[in-house]
């Protein structure tokens, strides 16, 4: 099973991501999880993407999909893997497909999580991050046991600062003028399905089962 999520900021990619990798015993691959330890193991990709990032420039997509293509050729990718939020634009899109082909594997489903910005704003806008370990809350749907302390190591919990709804607004706008073109691209493949981010975890797990079991990629 080799799946891509998409959707906007808030639509729940990464928490979907983790269930269905627990579920389906395949990795979550977050671009920029691999980008960091690219970065910080000194490969001859990450030390050109540090080169980049080092100055403040966006890492050239041709770069991005060369770390991704040498993480999907890790063993722990035979069975598949999930793609969360990447890649973003057409450019990245056709690039991936280019280096896929050169391992001979291709993508099985790119599910687009349609999720309205009343349901992203809530969402991003109260979550929390704990300072020293990352693990992230929700003040209404995951919260601490004591507000504003992590309940796994006791670190500080904090709002980031792309978490405020002015923010998240423009993070929103920005992600459906690059979508947009993106969405098309798969659903001319034949492998795009929509579903529905407003959901609950739980619904929305149950709809992605149903949904695997009817396409027999599971």
């Amino acid at each position: 099973m080799k799946l891509i999520l998409l959707g906007p900021p808030g639509a729940g990619k990464g928490t979907q991501s983790v269930v269905l990798s627990k579920t389906y015993k395949i990795p979550h691959i977050s671009t920029g999880d691999i980008l960091r330890e690219s970065v910080k193991s000194g490969q001859a990709l990450g030390l050109k993407a540090k080169s980049y990032m080092d100055k403040g420039e966006l890492v050239p997509d041709e770069v991005v999909v060369g770390i991704v293509a040498d993480r999907l050729k890790n063993d722990d990718t035979k069975k598949g893997y999930i793609l969360d939020g990447f890649p973003r634009t057409v450019k990245q899109a056709e690039e991936l497909d280019k280096a896929l082909k050169t391992i001979r594997s291709s993508i099985d489903m790119v599910l687009y999580f349609e999720t309205s910005a009343k349901t992203a704003i809530e969402r991003l806008t109260g979550r929390r991050v704990c300072k020293a370990c990352g693990f992230n809350y929700h003040v209404k749907n995951i919260p601490p046991k004591k507000a504003g302390i992590c309940d796994k190591c006791g670190g500080e919990l904090y709002q980031r600062p792309d978490d405020t709804e002015a923010t998240v607004l423009n993070r929103l706008k920005v992600y459906e003028a690059q979508t947009a073109p993106l969405i098309s691209y798969y659903a001319k493949s034949g492998i795009l399905d929509k579903v529905s981010g407003d959901l609950g975890v739980n619904e929305l797990n149950k709809v992605l089962s149903d949904l695997f079991a009817a396409k027999k990629i599971a």
